[in-house]
């Protein structure tokens, strides 16, 4: 039996290992927690206390502020206006569904836009802002703020926005822009610098090309909020750097104009400066509203702009591809008299047909025009006449010529990446691309501007401004740079008329290549000839655009008609000689016209073109009448705009 002693003994020792033991622990608990605290006071204070400013401090990423973009007398056709956004950033969010349900009420969201909202946050990642809505109303922006408290992860957002104050008249010179893809930040470091929620930038036209400059620099805004994220006070503000602002050499009011003249056509109408190379008018036909791409065209709309038969994605004036028809005559004219191949007093009698290896090639007047010498060929644009004058000069020195005056390449390719070449074909081309030999009967059409031949209308726009000029390469622009002026052209040119050593060699007809402002021709006369050629085709009696003069020496303008067959005419057809208008609309002429003036000082070249619509003479010719007289009106303000601006043009 265990005496009560050591019972009492074994119960001390007891206790004692357990007061050993807990002491122990706290010890140790303790020794834990301060070490602990130790660790967070001081070993990663500055850590803990960056994560405290991270919650008390938000950062806003604000958008750069685009470069805007001007006409040429300063009038603002791409501007910035302010809009206001709604993100929301979702790893802020508790229970996503319960805040589109708190902004559904606050906002009164569509049943569509909540759609899209969830859909959105599906394709993105969690951290990233998502953007609910880029154009609130005031009202809207003001009541978001008011409930801000009650939103966690909301973000609402002052912001800018493109806006085109004209819209339809200007689109495709300027394009339009978009919310910045995927594609754009991988492919583009700029913006990938500059990529802030809901960047728009530059899609088509000027304000793709000129991205890099126009795009600007993102600011940063910093506020201190409150526990529920609501904002107390700004603590900072950098701000963004705008983008370079442009000056473009279109005339908005001409630009205008030409628009209403196509209304409810499809077509173009180009206007030039012939010695500086300014894109006065770059009109295209039908458009569209660019405004409706900025916050996201909607489906339906959308739908309807790419199924338009009539094309309005496309800007005809550099991207459509046509036929030249006879307004390629006085460069086909040119061409053979440089080359020494026809004589201006040569006569051809011409009975409405010829017959070349048992193919018949007709005229477009039925019983033919008697006989014609080479001015009164241009003057009523007689076929017979020049596919004789094709078949004499072979294809492949016209298309020399026709390359070097401004067909078959591209001419604003720095500022319109959709800009297409055309085609200019000779013996070696329909080797390589068809794999062919080229026929004779193929040089007697393009001789009169159809076959394999394709130019854009700023093409002819330029080839007329070369004729108009003397016969000079000029460069074509759109953006007013002040790199060339008006005198330093004149200067240039005065110098080859008053120095015989410079003239253009006869060695040098076959360069294809010339430099900017060096003469294209051989014997100036020839120029002057072509000249007066279009003048008489315009102005006397006989003349296909007659009918379109004007009177008035200050408005007199020289000018070619075009009519360019879209499809091989039958004899039947021929047969039934039907007016256009009994003609189903696809298997219509398209109608050209192209024209320099005022005759006597030329300052400035146009081309027309009117899809479907018949004859030149009839269709385009008459647009130019009106035109003409508004663009020689107009010249005298451009002269003082320019000189306010110190520049000798």
């Amino acid at each position: 039996m265990i005496s009560s002693r050591e019972s009492g003994v074994s119960k001390t020792k007891t206790i004692s290992r357990r007061m050993f033991i807990l002491s122990a622990a706290k010890v140790i608990i303790i020794t834990g927690i301060v070490g602990r605290l130790f660790s967070l006071q001081i070993s990663q204070g500055s850590k803990y206390k960056n994560l405290s400013d991270k919650n008390r401090l938000r950062e806003w990423k604000i958008s750069p502020q685009r470069g805007i973009i001007e006409d040429f007398f300063g009038r603002t056709i791409a501007a910035n206006d302010q809009v206001f956004q709604l993100h929301i950033i979702p790893e802020q969010v508790e229970d996503f569904n319960y805040l589109i349900v708190r902004l559904r009420n606050i906002i009164n969201f569509s049943n569509e836009e909540i759609k899209n909202i969830y859909k959105k946050k599906s394709q993105q990642k969690p951290w990233d802002t998502l953007i609910v809505s880029d154009n609130l109303s005031w009202k809207e922006f003001s009541k978001l703020n008011l409930f801000l408290h009650e939103l966690s992860g909301v973000k609402p957002v002052l912001s800018l926005a493109r806006s085109y104050p004209y819209a339809k008249d200007l689109v495709h010179v300027l394009g339009y822009v978009g919310e910045a893809s995927q594609n754009d930040i991988n492919k583009y470091q700029f913006i990938k610098e500059n990529h802030v929620p809901g960047l728009r930038v530059g899609k088509t036209g000027l304000e793709k090309s000129l991205e890099k400059d126009l795009i600007g620099k993102y600011g940063v805004k910093r506020f201190e909020v409150n526990a529920f994220g609501k904002r107390i006070k700004e603590l900072d503000y950098a701000q963004g750097k705008k983008g370079k602002n442009f000056i473009t050499t279109i005339d908005l009011e001409l630009q205008s104009y030409a628009q209403e003249l196509l209304k409810d056509k499809s077509g173009s109408i180009s206007v030039m400066d012939i010695y500086t190379g300014d894109v006065i008018v770059l009109a295209s036909s039908p458009t569209f509203d660019p405004n409706s791409f900025i916050h996201g065209i909607k489906s339906e709309e959308w739908k309807k702009i790419k199924s338009d038969a009539l094309k309005p994605l496309i800007n005809k004036s550099i991207a459509g591809l046509y036929s030249p028809g006879s307004t390629i005559k006085p460069l086909v004219a040119l061409s053979a008299l440089e080359f020494d191949i026809a004589s201006t007093k040569k006569k051809i009698y011409c009975t409405g047909d010829i017959e070349l290896y048992g193919q018949k090639y007709h005229c477009w007047k039925d019983k033919g025009h008697g006989y014609m010498d080479l001015k009164n060929a241009i003057k009523q644009s007689c076929d017979i006449y020049f596919y004789d004058l094709a078949r004499r000069l072979g294809v492949d020195r016209l298309a020399i010529t026709a390359k070097k005056y401004g067909l078959g390449s591209e001419i604003l390719k720095d500022f319109y990446f959709e800009e297409k070449n055309g085609i200019v074909p000779d013996t070696f081309w329909k080797k390589r691309v068809l794999g062919k030999n080229w026929l004779l009967g193929e040089t007697l059409i393009t001789g009169i501007g159809q076959g394999y031949i394709e130019t854009t209308p700023l093409q002819l726009c330029l080839m007329t401004a070369h004729i108009a000029n003397g016969g000079f390469k000029i460069k074509p622009r759109i953006i007013d740079d002040g790199s060339i002026s008006y005198e330093q052209v004149r200067f240039k040119i005065n110098e080859y008329l008053l120095n015989p050593d410079l003239k253009f060699s006869k060695e040098a007809l076959e360069d294809k290549s010339v430099d900017f402002l060096q003469p294209m021709y051989r014997n100036q006369e020839n120029i002057k000839f072509v000249q007066d050629a279009m003048f008489v085709s315009t102005n006397e009696p006989r003349g296909t655009s007659f009918g379109s003069r004007i009177d008035n020496k200050k408005y007199q303008f020289a000018g070619k008609t075009g009519t360019a067959q879209v499809k091989r005419i039958t004899e039947s057809e021929r047969e039934a000689d039907l007016k256009t208008s009994e003609i189903p609309y696809l298997d219509r002429d398209h109608a050209l016209y192209i024209a320099f003036g005022p005759y006597k000082d030329p300052r400035y070249s146009l081309s027309i073109l009117i899809e479907h619509g018949g004859s030149g003479s009839s269709t385009a010719a008459p647009l130019a009448k009106k035109l003409f007289k508004k663009v020689i009106d107009r010249h005298e303000i451009r002269e003082q705009t320019r000189l306010s601006r110190g520049k000798l043009i």
